[in-house]
Formats: structure tokens, sequence, C-alpha cells
């Protein structure tokens, strides 16, 4: 069975991403959670070679990166990319720039389940990003008739942008209706639901994360248990 290598689940958007494919595929995995720790990966590296996560094992095989875990997996398990060969295009270039690309958005709008915050005067490149994820959303709901990016099934692009609709919940941020549907879509998975509660039930706080959002906002409200 596969063995999934995750951080704190209040803050890790790059572990969402394989774990919530994996729920949403329903393919069994043990779930092997590592608390952030301030100036301090060392662990990390036990089962990770970057020290980062998320890592899956299977055996003796190491996968490291998010988009390496889901072609590993892809190769394994069918759902993982669209069929179509156009939604399947469209998934993997829609995947690589979330990946790469949005650095604004990542880092003004931290990811934090429990926080509700108000932004302070974010930079402008953070509303260039949310129009290019808007326009990028609607693209492939328009293209492939939705509810998910590319049609009926939840793939692994959908996935890749679970992270931003939390992103959107803790930051109250503005889009479109269809892309304000899409993110309400996600958040009611139910994958999504025991993710974010399991993340409100985390007592521990990492102070790297908890600063970044001090950065360019202030904390209105936390609904993580103390």
């Amino acid at each position: 069975m596969y063995q999934l290598f995750i951080a704190n689940k209040n803050y890790s958007s790059w572990s969402l991403r394989p774990w919530l494919l994996l729920q949403q595929l329903s393919i069994p995995f043990d779930e092997k959670l590592q608390q952030f720790q301030l100036d301090n990966y060392d662990n990390f590296r036990q089962f990770s070679p970057t020290a980062k996560v998320p890592c899956l094992h299977d055996g003796d095989t190491v996968v490291w990166e998010s988009l390496a875990i889901v072609e590993y997996l892809a190769e394994r398990h069918v759902g993982v990319w669209p069929a179509d060969a156009k939604a399947r295009n469209y998934a993997r270039c829609a995947a690589s720039e979330m990946h790469a690309g949005f650095s604004t958005l990542r880092n003004v709008c931290t990811m934090n389940c429990g926080a509700r915050v108000q932004l302070n005067n974010p930079p402008e490149q953070l509303a260039k990003d949310l129009a290019r994820l808007d326009e990028l959303w609607l693209q492939g709901l328009s293209q492939f008739g939705g509810p998910f990016l590319t049609g009926t099934s939840f793939t692994a692009v959908d996935a890749f942008f679970a992270p931003v609709a939390f992103r959107v919940q803790s930051f109250d941020l503005k889009l479109s209706a269809n892309a304000m549907s899409y993110v309400q879509l996600l958040l009611e998975l139910p994958a999504m639901q025991a993710w974010y509660h399991a993340a409100l039930k985390e007592s521990w706080r990492e102070p790297g994360h908890e600063a970044e959002m001090g950065l360019y906002g202030t904390i209105i409200q936390d609904y993580r248990q103390n």
C-alpha cells in the first residue's frame, strides 16, 4: 500500500493535492503526517530526499514533488487525468501553471484553513493572478461543461486547485460567479471537509507559517482549537 507523507493540514497546500486525489479516486494509502518545525526540517529528510512534503512511498520506490506523484499514480490508476485528449491537455497545462505560477497569490494568501484574514494593501499582482485564475477556470468549465474543470469527473487538475479554494475562503477573495461556484463545489467535497475539520483540530502552531499571514493581512477570525 502507498504511504503518503504530508505535513500540517492547516498549512500544507502541497500535501493536500495528492492526498485529495487519492481520496477522490478511492486509491488506498496510509497517511503519514509530520509536523512542521521552525527552521528544522531534518526529520523530513528521513522520508523525503528534498526534506519537503508531499512524498509518496510505494515499497522501496520514493516519489517526491506533487506533479511527479500525480504522474506516477496516472501510470497505475485510471481517472487521474481525463480520458479525453483535449481535456487531458488542458488539465496538464493548467496543473503545471498552478505548480509553477501564481506566486503572488500563494505568497500573499498563504494557506491557513482555520483563519479568516482581512487583506491590507495587497500588491497589484494579486489582482492579476486572480484574473488569470478566473480566466483559466472558466476556460475549462465552459469548454468541458463542468462542474469540475474537465467535465463531470474530479481529476488531478481539480486537486491542484483545491488549496486555492481554501485560500478564497480564508481571504474572502473575489472571483466571477461561475468560478465561485467551482470553489464551493471543491469546498463541499466530503474529502475536503474531512481535511478542513482535521486542520481545525490541530492544536499546534508553526511560527513561520503564522507570521506569513501577518505580512499582508490581519486575522479577524480563527476557527482552530486552542
